[in-house]
């Protein structure tokens, strides 16, 4: 690490204190544009990367609504605009009881780039609450997000800042709060992605992210002349993200066998199968169910409840050749990576944001498997929020078909860029530099442009 990169995480821990997970997201970064600033010195004397890590506007207001039982509940909610040099706002909204300041400036500082990365004209965002939806009615929801967007409709338009879902935030969510903004608007506008497909929405959008991580590793296993046939993958979560990872993967004749949730996972040496998929389906996205009713279904599996004293999770201590983490940030730490490694894992493309921590990383690297980070490898997800979003322009809908190869197309290109400029800084196959290298450029370029704003 150089004398710059020191002396900037100094000054970046000193302004955000109590917040690991932004630290972690900004040293990872900036670590690999050392190799740059080599090259580049305009952007240390334009201080691009000092104006990258502030934000441009953080937003953060009380969301009161009212419970069954007629009680008056108090939430927070934030909106992180971190970046708009090419082009609006653009990232999720996250409904969780952890949901604080610094998780979502990390998640917006990483959507900054991974934006960037799919060739769209969008900014990098990020927002929530730390309302928990989860043993909630669908009047307490609706009451959550009508409350929660009367306040971001100040902030947000569809060429400002254009929400998306994220976890705690699927499609109930986004209708109740796309509801709300059409109602005191008065307009119909592509202000939210992730909409129902009766009324904006985008074929695919749902699968999106899934499908993205597993369209990244097959790339990333073409350039060892491999494919994910007959290959053995983990995939942690079972929501959104790794159930179309899960889909995606049984397409390409991979075997899935662990799926999780907060309260354990599940084993299933046979195979998860497409009948298998459909029941965790309905499980997690009707029945809103736990993982375990999935040991009780069908008796191949293996439930596993969490165990806080372990320092490893033990998900990731079978046998595989990929690794799918599509569950939350941080659910790698070093002992998980060198587990993956001990087990036989030769990929690791990242579902959810910031899996690994900085040490698993480290791991990763050092064994020098074929390591897809989140920011490209999960860029699938606002990849098709940006097609939705040029859909809504148009007032025109692509259909599953069209929608799927563009999104194929776009994770070509991302693959690409990773690859083509690892090599251009001196670092070949590795995808972090890559990642971060090549989002960077686009976005520091455009900054240069514009001058001191």
């Amino acid at each position: 690490m150089s004398d710059y990169v020191k002396s900037l995480m100094a000054e970046v821990k000193a302004k955000n204190p109590a917040e690991p997970e932004f630290h972690q997201a900004v040293e990872e970064v900036v670590e690999s544009l050392d190799l740059v600033l080599e090259r580049h010195p305009e952007y240390r004397a334009a201080k691009i990367i000092e104006r990258i890590v502030e934000p441009e506007r953080v937003i953060l207001f009380r969301v009161p609504w009212i419970d069954d039982q007629g009680e008056v509940q108090v939430n927070r909610g934030f909106r992180i605009e971190m970046n708009s040099a090419i082009g609006p706002y653009k990232g999720g909204l996250r409904f969780h009881p952890s949901v604080n300041l610094g998780i979502l400036k990390f998640l917006a500082f990483e959507q900054v780039f991974k934006n960037s990365l799919t060739t769209l004209p969008m900014g990098g965002g990020k927002g929530g609450s730390d309302f928990d939806p989860k043993g909630k009615s669908d009047n307490e929801v609706m009451s959550s997000c009508q409350s929660f967007m009367t306040e971001l409709i100040r902030h947000i338009g569809a060429d400002t800042d254009v929400p998306a879902g994220d976890i705690g935030v699927g499609g109930r969510e986004i209708g109740f709060l796309f509801g709300q903004y059409k109602r005191i608007r008065n307009e119909f506008t592509g202000v939210l992605t992730g909409k129902g497909l009766n009324w904006g929405g985008s074929l695919i959008r749902p699968e999106a992210t899934g499908y993205g991580a597993v369209y990244f590793a097959s790339e990333m296993l073409s350039t060892r002349n491999e494919t994910l046939e007959d290959k053995i993958c983990l995939v942690s979560g079972s929501g959104n993200v790794a159930q179309y990872t899960v889909e995606k993967i049984i397409e390409f004749g991979g075997k899935v066998v662990t799926l999780s949730d907060s309260n354990g996972y599940i084993y299933d040496e046979e195979g998860i199968n497409t009948e298998k998929l459909e029941f965790v389906k309905e499980l997690k996205n009707i029945r809103r169910g736990r993982i375990r009713e999935y040991a009780d279904e069908y008796k191949s599996a293996v439930f596993t409840p969490v165990d806080a004293n372990l320092k490893y999770n033990p998900l990731w201590n079978h046998k595989g050749c990929c690794a799918f983490p599509s569950a939350t940030q941080n659910e790698i730490n070093e002992s998980d990576a060198n587990n993956l490694i001990k087990n036989g894992i030769c990929v690791v493309s990242e579902g959810a944001n910031m899996p690994t921590t900085a040490e698993g990383v480290k791991v990763f690297l050092d064994k020098g498997i074929l390591y897809g980070p989140g920011k490209a490898a999960n860029a699938g997800g606002v990849a098709v929020s940006g097609l939705e979003m040029t859909q809504n322009s148009m007032r025109m809908p692509w259909t599953r078909e069209e929608v799927d190869a563009r999104l194929h197309h776009i994770m070509k290109s991302i693959h690409q860029t990773c690859v083509d400029n690892a090599d251009r800084f001196g670092t070949p196959g590795n995808y972090v530099n890559g990642a971060n290298i090549g989002g960077f450029l686009k976005v520091a370029d455009a900054m240069l442009d514009q001058g001191v704003v």
